[in-house]
């Protein structure tokens, strides 16, 4: 069932995109950067319902007093493909910051420039960065929040945090506040495989950082509100026990977590949460 129902999702899912990819092409560079927007919109509403219906993953949100109502920084997890859309529909009018490798990928990248997508060169180092806050600047004045994702790739639930300096670069530029965004998208749809297991994935909105902290303290704080929050939502989807999937576990069976061997006890997660893949490079 598993399989079926994995299969029958990506093929309506594949399938629907293609169509929003082609069917809006007459009028999409026409219209105004708003209808651009509905499009996107309405192709991740679509892929979160046929995530629902036909592989039985749901989505609950979370945390959604914490989003401020003036334009700011979403700093999110990120686990999966999944949350590359499922956060566009929660957010008033929303831009990415995306690789720049997206930007060739024939209609689909024309479609991200004219969305008003933040495409980075991550090898360009320290101009890269002096982009990023240019154009960042210019659609936070338009009242658009600043979707990152701090570690660059998808990470799987539980490994080590890899979090980058870009993000706190922001943070200084734009003097705007920072909203967390913790998720357990990792458990649930995977690279590297079709299959996608029934459950709830969780994204929550954390508690927003005010500008004005150090370079220093801001990463502390926004690493340490996002991973023990997604290690939170893990747990919980988990049954609540086990240590973080990807921690080494040190000699005598000790997890350096201090969530480990609680619950159901240590390393045993509840059966129903596939294991994660391997860590990966090269997503932003």
């Amino acid at each position: 069932m598993l399989l079926l129902r994995s299969l029958l999702f990506n093929l309506a899912f594949y399938l629907m995109t293609t169509a929003f990819l082609i069917l809006p092409l007459p009028v999409y560079f026409i219209l105004p950067q708003a209808f651009a927007m509905w499009v996107v919109r309405t192709w991740a509403r679509a892929g979160i319902w046929l995530l629902r219906v036909l592989a039985g993953t749901r989505l609950e949100i979370r945390g959604r007093e914490h989003i401020p109502a003036s334009a700011s920084i979403v700093a999110a997890k990120h686990q999966s493909a999944f949350e590359t859309f499922a956060l566009v529909p929660q957010l008033p009018n929303p831009t990415f910051v995306i690789k720049r490798e997206l930007k060739r990928i024939p209609i689909f990248g024309q479609y991200t420039i004219k969305a008003g997508m933040i495409h980075v060169d991550r090898s360009a180092g320290i101009s890269a960065l002096r982009y990023i806050a240019n154009r960042a600047r210019v659609e936070i004045a338009k009242g658009r929040d600043i979707i990152i994702f701090p570690e660059g790739t998808r990470r799987p639930p539980g490994a080590p945090p890899d979090y980058h300096p870009g993000v706190a670069h922001l943070y200084r530029a734009l003097g705007v506040n920072v909203v967390p965004v913790a998720l357990n998208s990792g458990l649930f749809w995977r690279r590297r495989t079709f299959l996608r297991y029934p459950g709830t994935i969780v994204i929550e909105f954390l508690p927003a950082i005010p500008p004005g902290l150090d370079g220093r303290r801001f990463m502390e704080r926004l690493q340490s509100d996002i991973e023990m929050a997604s290690e939170r939502l893990r747990r919980e989807a988990s049954g609540g026990g086990g240590q973080p999937i990807w921690a080494p576990v040190r000699p005598g069976g000790r997890s350096p977590s201090p969530l480990a061997g609680e619950g159901r006890g240590e390393g045993s997660p509840a059966t129903s949460v596939p294991p994660p893949g391997k860590p990966e490079r090269g997503s932003f």
